[in-house]
């Protein structure tokens, strides 16, 4: 075998087709794609038309669904933590929250709040305090002589709707309260027409 004998196999190279160049080439005039249409314009692509027959995303069957208010964490893991105390980004004597942490690098924005997870090994004694930790993240954090304070993650779209949602009945309650409370002094007339009446009489 000499390397000026080396050759790709027949078909795995094909000449790129050239269209609208002549209709000698039968790629000519239309380029292949009949007269008129939809698909003759430029710019169209049918999405997700089979010819007629029934299309993949209605032939696979659905399962599950996607929680519309679910919540972004910063997830976060005691290993990275400790190579950051390593590196002197973050003061072990110091709680570590969501602020400290994006000063440090670990995270980049805050979105939703911060989720701790237990990989990796911490050897510093460090105080956090997170929006969630799992079970092997407390424990780690324990065992090495700090603590987990778990305060309430951002409130979600949809709960924060539904909170206004229930509110708004109470404030309406609360305003009619007032205006019942001061019609309530005006029910004197009947007093009035008895004086009258009484001095009809006379």
């Amino acid at each position: 075998m000499k390397l000026n004998a080396i050759s790709d196999k027949d078909g795995a190279r094909r000449p790129r087709k050239r269209v609208g160049r002549g209709i000698g080439s039968g790629l000519g005039k239309t380029a292949g794609r009949g007269h008129k249409g939809q698909k003759s314009r430029s710019g169209v692509a049918v999405a997700a038309f089979e010819g007629g027959q029934m299309p993949i995303y209605r032939r696979l069957p659905k399962r599950g669904f996607v929680k519309p208010n679910r919540l972004a964490w910063n997830e976060v893991n005691i290993g990275r933590v400790q190579a950051a105390i390593d590196a002197g980004k973050l003061d072990a004597k110091k709680p570590v929250s969501i602020a400290e942490m994006m000063a440090a690098g670990l995270i980049d924005k805050p979105r939703d709040g911060v989720r701790l997870l237990g990989k990796g090994e911490l050897k510093a004694k460090v105080d956090f305090v997170v929006n969630h930790a799992t079970k092997s993240a407390a424990a780690a954090v324990e065992k090495a002589g700090g603590s987990v304070s778990v305060v309430a993650a951002k409130q979600a779209p949809a709960e924060a709707k539904e909170g206004e949602a229930e509110a708004k009945p109470k404030a309406k309650a609360a305003k009619e309260k007032p205006a019942a409370a001061k019609k309530a002094p005006a029910k004197k007339a009947p007093a009035k027409k008895a004086a009258k009446d009484t001095g009809a009489k006379e």
